[in-house]
């Protein structure tokens, strides 16, 4: 899986509904995160292991960016679940409940002494106080060779309730903390994920709060239920008039005789370098989604 791949669209599929991870196989999102954690029964979590051994083993998720959710370090459960994660063959492992640096070095170590070969990249959930107050450290552990951290998920529903912060009113007393963690995974190049919209029977409220991911910064947003793939890929997908800006820019910077030129008059407006930077960087994210309706099974 290429890591510039669009992340707009990550969908949570419990591990133990053998139904859903096969329906999974055939929708358009962007990624799939099988779930071992929250949304299995600890009486379960054995056959879990067992539905995503069989699931892998049977056919590829060609199509997808796939990653598993393990449970926490130190449970009980960490140890089973990692050694069935790099069985499985998963692009990625998202670890819960992250409150340091140090809980990614202990998870490259953990990992380290399992994977003959390239061990699967991590995502790390940011769901706990701790971790928005040691954002920059966990972000620091992740850059080490070893640890290959490769996207933060914000965990809205596990912060507020740890926190006792009200999640209504338009994310309103979240929003500095969200903030704070887009705005750290920008500094170091992160993907950065927003957290789910719990009801997903409705559709106003999660276009609305998708939006605000979108203008918030965030890459994509994680989902709980199918009908919520479709539009999050549209929310995150450039618009038509994006796209046209973009590439207006980037063919006005292109011109023999603006080649030295820091900025340019567009359209009766000033355009500067930086907006063709932006301008670049929204028609590669284009061309990167372009990309992946063209691989099979999407």
């Amino acid at each position: 899986m290429n890591q510039t791949a669009p992340r707009r669209s990550v969908l949570y599929v419990p591990a133990t509904n053998t139904r859903a991870i096969e329906k999974a196989r055939n929708l358009p999102c962007d990624a799939i995160v099988f779930d071992l954690e929250d949304a299995v029964a600890p009486a379960m979590k054995g056959q879990a292991r067992d539905n995503l051994a069989s699931a892998f083993a049977a056919q590829p998720f060609a199509a997808h960016e796939t990653v598993i959710r393990v449970n926490a370090l130190g449970t009980d459960e960490f140890d089973a679940d990692l050694r069935a994660a790099v069985a499985c063959g998963t692009d990625a492992i998202l670890l819960p409940k992250v409150d340091t640096g140090a809980d990614l070095e202990r998870f490259a170590a953990a990992i380290g002494a399992i994977a003959n070969g390239p061990a699967p990249r991590l995502w790390a959930m940011i769901e706990t106080a701790s971790a928005i107050h040691h954002l920059d450290g966990i972000l620091q552990a992740g850059q080490r060779r070893q640890v290959q951290l490769d996207c933060l998920v914000v965990g809205t529903n596990d912060l507020a309730k740890e926190t006792g912060v009200y999640p209504g009113d338009n994310r309103a007393y979240l929003l500095p903390w969200l903030m704070s963690v887009v705005l750290a995974a920008k500094r170091y190049g992160m993907d950065v994920l927003d957290g789910v919209w719990n009801d997903f029977g409705d559709r106003a409220g999660f276009d609305n709060e998708v939006l605000q991911s979108c203008r918030m910064g965030f890459d994509g947003k994680t989902l709980i239920h199918p009908s919520q793939v479709d539009p999050a890929n549209a929310a995150f997908t450039p618009s038509d008039a994006a796209t046209a800006e973009a590439q207006a820019i980037v063919a006005a910077f292109a011109r023999p005789e603006h080649a030295a030129a820091g900025v340019i008059k567009l359209e009766g407006r000033m355009v500067e370098r930086l907006h063709l930077a932006q301008a670049t960087r929204l028609l590669a994210r284009l061309d990167a989604i372009r990309a992946r309706r063209e691989r099979p099974g999407c």
